[in-house]
């Protein structure tokens, strides 16, 4: 079995935990910025809530139906995010943008953590949209709050 075997086997080990077992999942009483996001074109649908003060993200928790790497991904950002500004939590996604895209992506900004596990995704363009609707919604989520 080679390294990449394991590391395939490992990462889909990683989305499925957060799948099966996901972080800030549920929704806030009160104030939040909440955005409703939906992938037409396999079903999947969020909803992310947002607490922001001083410019920083200081919870996030998310609702919603999908396929596992959609659910895995808002688990993931959902976690991510929680403490850093803005500007870095849109930093981070476009990063998790590169990655989905296949693109060099710097890595050295932030531990990304278990969101690596997702860089397997950019090898199947049906599955990217899946991946990045949470992070679609935070970055739709922010622009709501800032205009």
């Amino acid at each position: 079995m080679s390294l990449g075997n394991n590391l395939d086997t490992l990462y889909r080990q990683v989305i499925m935990d957060h799948y099966k077992n996901p972080r800030n999942r549920g929704e806030f009483e009160g104030d939040s910025v909440t955005v409703n996001m939906n992938n037409p074109t396999c079903g999947d649908r969020i909803q992310l809530q947002m607490q922001v003060e001083d410019d920083k993200i200081s919870a996030a928790k998310f609702v919603g139906e999908g396929c596992s790497i959609s659910l895995a991904s808002a688990s993931m950002m959902t976690q991510a995010v929680k403490g850093l500004t803005v500007e870095e939590a849109l930093k981070m996604s476009q990063i998790f943008s590169d990655m989905m895209q296949g693109k060099d992506y710097d890595d050295s900004t932030f531990d990304l953590g278990d969101i690596e596990a997702l860089q397997g995704v950019s090898k199947f363009p049906a599955r990217i949209k899946c991946a990045t609707l949470a992070w679609k919604a935070m970055e739709k989520g922010i622009q709501s709050e800032n205009e």
